[in-house]
C-alpha cells in the first residue's frame, strides 16, 4: 500500500479520531498525540488493512482503547474525562452565559455517568454513527447499545431538568 492509498482511506475519518481523543483525553495536544499515535499504529498495519471490513471502526477502536490506556497510565493524574466540543457563536451576554452554564453543567453531569454510558452519548449523539458501528467500536450487542443510550439520556435529562427548575414551584 503506497503512502497515497493509505492517505485517501485514512483522511476521511481523522477529525472523528480527533474529536473522541478530545472528549476522553480533554487536552487539545494530548488528542493530537494520541491520533497521531492511531495513524503510526495504522501505517505500521497497512498491509493488513486490506483484511478489515471497517477500517474507520476498526481506527475508532484504537483510539478508545489508547485514549483510555493513557488514562489509566501513571502518565495521565491531571488527564479526566469531560465533554468540550462547544463553540462559541456571537450571542447576547446573557443567552451566551445561559449556554455557557448549560454546556458546563452538561459536563459535569457526563462526567458522573458510567464510562460506558459516556462512550455510547459520544459515538451516537455526538459523533453520529448508526448503532452497528458503536456496537462493533465498543465490542457489544446493538441492544444493549440502545438500552444504554436511552438510559443515559434518561440520567442526564432528568439531572439537568432538576438543575434548571432548582427552587421553581
Amino acid at each position: 500500500m503506497t503512502q497515497s492509498e493509505f492517505l485517501n482511506i485514512v483522511t476521511p475519518f481523522k477529525d472523528k479520531l480527533y474529536r473522541l481523543s478530545k472528549r476522553l483525553l480533554v487536552s487539545h495536544e494530548e488528542a493530537q498525540d494520541a491520533t497521531q499515535e492511531v495513524m503510526i499504529k495504522l501505517w505500521n498495519q497497512k498491509s493488513k488493512m486490506a483484511d478489515y471490513k471497517n477500517v474507520e471502526a476498526f481506527s475508532m477502536t484504537l483510539t478508545k482503547n489508547y485514549c483510555l490506556d493513557r488514562l489509566r497510565s501513571k502518565q495521565s493524574q491531571n488527564l479526566r474525562i469531560v465533554h468540550s466540543n462547544y463553540e462559541e457563536k456571537q450571542t447576547g451576554l446573557d443567552k451566551h452565559l445561559e449556554q455557557k452554564d448549560s454546556v458546563s453543567w452538561m459536563s459535569k453531569l457526563m462526567e458522573e455517568l458510567p464510562e460506558q454510558q459516556r462512550m455510547v452519548i459520544q459515538l451516537r449523539d455526538i459523533e453520529q454513527y448508526e448503532f452497528e458501528e458503536i456496537a462493533k467500536v465498543l465490542d457489544m450487542n446493538e441492544t444493549a447499545i440502545r438500552v444504554a443510550l436511552s438510559r443515559a439520556r434518561k440520567v442526564l435529562r432528568t439531572r439537568l431538568m432538576q438543575t434548571h427548575n432548582y427552587g421553581v414551584k
